[in-house]
């Protein structure tokens, strides 16, 4: 088992969770975050620190294509251990749907 960002993270990119992550395997993108399925330990402490409720173990329905997203996007963005401010928008972009369609960037942020 993994754990895994999914899209409501997407233009609100709170870093709550990287903080308390134990291994470091969380890596930033312009306006998101994702984990490193092979390097995440399953301790799930990541998962209530989320504001956004963006993280879910791969054991939930349908989370294959996030798995392969997560990796994906972590092997080419920087690691991120330092938490920092959300996006402005953040607030009124949580729980919007279709946000992977209407803002994902596939851009590295500045990693920390």
């Amino acid at each position: 088992m993994t754990y895994v960002v999914i899209d409501n993270c997407i233009a609100c990119k709170y870093t709550d969770c990287v903080e308390v992550c134990p291994v470091d395997c969380f890596y930033e993108g312009e306006n998101m975050l994702v984990i490193h399925p092979d390097e995440c330990i399953d301790c799930g402490v990541c998962e209530p620190e989320c504001p956004a409720d963006a993280i879910r173990p791969d054991t939930e329905p349908d989370m294959d294509d996030w798995v392969e997203f997560n990796r994906k996007y972590s092997e080419k963005w920087p690691v991120i251990i330092t938490k920092k401010d959300p996006l402005p928008d953040a607030e009124s972009r949580d729980g919007e749907a279709g946000k992977r369609e209407k803002y994902f960037s596939e851009e590295p942020g500045e990693g920390g």
